[in-house]
């Protein structure tokens, strides 16, 4: 057999461009945008005619959201006691829900895969994890946006309220949420990877771990002191913190803010790395084509 005729199938089998970084043409290291493009292409056209992944974005916030807002209409009768309570409580379960899509949207994605038997398909091909991982983290900005829409608009049509209240400040309150979600949407899909189908249920059990110490619909100190200790260390309770000391006294939650900030950029790293490394364990024992079967 000529070289040309094993070249072939070197090209058919890898690709061009796993060809060009085998002969050292490629870059090394570097994250391609096409391909997050293409991935998160892939992952929009799912949700087209897709009557079940269209409630997930949709249906569900609504319907969270009428149940709370019936329970804030009731607790407006008690508003000399417990002041603020429609703002909290709306407001908390908005914000809350960002981190909860932002979680959804990278676990999903992966989970996505599994079912169409398409893991080891995808991870055979040039793609990289860190691509893997930053289109799935653009797809759950992307339900961030279309579920904040809905909420909002929900919210301000059926009770009057307006989560822009929080001025500027929503911003980063945002923002630190979303990061919050990627940290677990990320350790969640490192364990499923690792475990299997039988942790497919962390995908919608894991989040709600984190709920207790995040401090969502009451402040930190109601929890017990061993407890503020742990709740201390968890982004998403410093932006709740900080969304009530806005709406409460009007104060700037530069420190909870900071807080916030820090712990998701050092979780973050250490949510990725964990990734990495499972994936690399995985994919020494042969586990990411046992995913899925």
């Amino acid at each position: 057999m000529d070289a040309r005729s094993q070249e072939r199938p070197t090209r058919f089998l890898l690709g061009e461009e796993a060809l060009a970084n085998q002969s050292g043409e490629g870059e090394k290291g570097t994250m391609k945008a096409h391909r997050i493009y293409a991935l998160v292409t892939r992952y929009v056209y799912l949700y087209r005619r897709s009557l079940p992944r269209m409630m997930e974005i949709f249906y569900w916030p609504f319907l969270d959201l009428v149940i709370w807002g019936f329970i804030t209409v009731y607790l407006m009768k008690f508003q000399g006691q417990i002041p603020g309570a429609v703002t909290f409580f709306l407001g908390a379960l908005i914000l809350w829900d960002i981190l909860f899509r932002a979680q959804q949207g990278v676990t999903i994605s992966f989970l996505e895969e599994i079912w169409a038997r398409n893991l080891m398909n995808l991870f055979a091909s040039p793609l990289k994890p860190s691509e893997f991982l930053a289109a799935t983290m653009v797809m759950s900005i992307l339900k961030v946006m279309a579920v904040s829409v809905v909420m909002v608009v929900c919210a301000g049509l059926f009770y009057s309220y307006n989560i822009f209240v929080l001025g500027l400040w929503l911003i980063p309150f945002v923002l630190n949420l979303v990061i919050t979600g990627w940290i677990i949407g990320v350790l969640t899909t490192a364990l499923i990877m690792r475990f299997g189908q039988e942790a497919e249920v962390l995908a919608w059990s894991m989040v709600f771990l984190f709920q207790p110490i995040s401090c969502v619909f009451y402040p930190m100190e109601v929890l017990p002191g061993w407890l503020q200790v742990i709740a201390w260390a968890n982004p998403a309770a410093h932006v709740f913190e900080g969304m009530r000391a806005v709406l409460n006294t009007s104060a700037e939650p530069v420190t909870h803010l900071g807080w916030a900030t820090g712990l998701n950029l050092v979780l973050l790293g250490m949510a990725i790395a964990l990734f990495h490394w499972m994936f690399e364990l995985c994919r020494e024992r042969g586990l990411l084509v046992r995913i899925g079967e």
